[in-house]
């Protein structure tokens, strides 16, 4: 048998098993999100505290904290609702949602128990929360807010 005649059936045979293969494997399933993205890290406020300490912005966070106080809506360009968290190690957190692009947190009271994921930046006041929102362009994590079971997104 010719050399390249048996190189063809070589490769035949190959593309062949490759699409068996492929027939055999469960559907593909979406990626699942990351564990930071569905869970509260225990090391949340440490990093969030040295982010405030070194002046550290533009990063990605999760937390927790307590609603100390709900803030008039900013109406100012994009709509943001706001209010301030504070966190267990007492740093306190200016929350910033654009409601134009994700729900407004509903029934949000002091008192309250708030989850986060978004991009932190530093202020002299504690710093600010925001990116708790998907990205329509998708060129930003999607961030979330989650009270009372809710996940706003």
């Amino acid at each position: 048998m010719p050399l390249k005649k048996l190189l063809w059936i070589v490769i035949a045979l190959a593309v062949g098993g490759y699409a068996f293969f492929q027939q055999q494997q469960p559907p593909k399933q979406p990626l699942a999100p990351t564990a930071v993205q569905e869970q509260v890290s225990p090391k949340s406020d440490a990093i969030i505290a040295q982010a405030f300490a070194n002046q550290k912005s533009n990063l990605q966070v999760s937390g927790e904290g307590i609603v100390a106080k709900v803030l008039p809506d900013d109406k100012q360009g994009t709509r943001h609702q706001k209010f301030i968290l504070k966190l267990a190690n007492g740093q306190s957190l200016l929350v910033a949602h654009n409601v134009d692009l994700a729900p407004r947190v509903a029934n949000l009271r002091a008192g309250d128990a708030v989850q986060f994921y978004g991009e932190y930046e530093w202020s002299h006041k504690g710093g600010v929360i925001h990116w708790t929102h998907h990205d329509p362009r998708g060129q930003h994590a999607a961030g979330w807010l989650q009270h009372q079971g809710q996940r706003y997104q």
